[in-house]
């Protein structure tokens, strides 16, 4: 039984060998003794690093995003029932625009909600 784990080892080996040995090289022929101030420097688009590196935002802009993705979802559940709608009529009549029409609604609402709450307003 445990020649049949072998070739599984080699690979282990092998791959644990390729690890060690790219370390090895990077380190031996890599130019990590040739410095130099101007080289050294973090590159940023051509842009001099100035200033902190991660700016804050304000967290409005997250609010919308957060606000587009749930409505921008609501539009993917909405577009199939769309394709559909001439066989939802007839297989269910009116509750097949019903449905849908209740699904609209709370959307409205909760968009409704959002502009109550000022979740859109970026003056405040």
């Amino acid at each position: 039984m445990p020649e049949n784990y072998l070739p599984v080892l080699f690979q282990v080996l092998i791959a644990c060998g390729f690890a060690v040995t790219t370390l090895v090289l990077s380190v031996v022929f890599g130019r990590s003794a040739r410095t130099n101030v101007t080289k050294d420097t973090a590159y940023e688009c051509g842009m001099l690093p100035i200033g902190e590196g991660s700016p804050r935002f304000s967290v409005k802009f997250y609010l919308v995003a957060m606000l587009f993705v749930i409505f921008d979802i609501e539009v993917v559940f909405m577009y199939p029932w769309a394709v559909q709608f001439r066989d939802l009529t007839a297989a269910h009549g009116a509750t097949a625009l019903a449905s849908m029409a209740g699904f609209a609604g709370i959307l409205a609402i909760a968009y409704i909600y959002a502009l109550k709450k000022g979740a859109l307003n970026w003056k405040s």
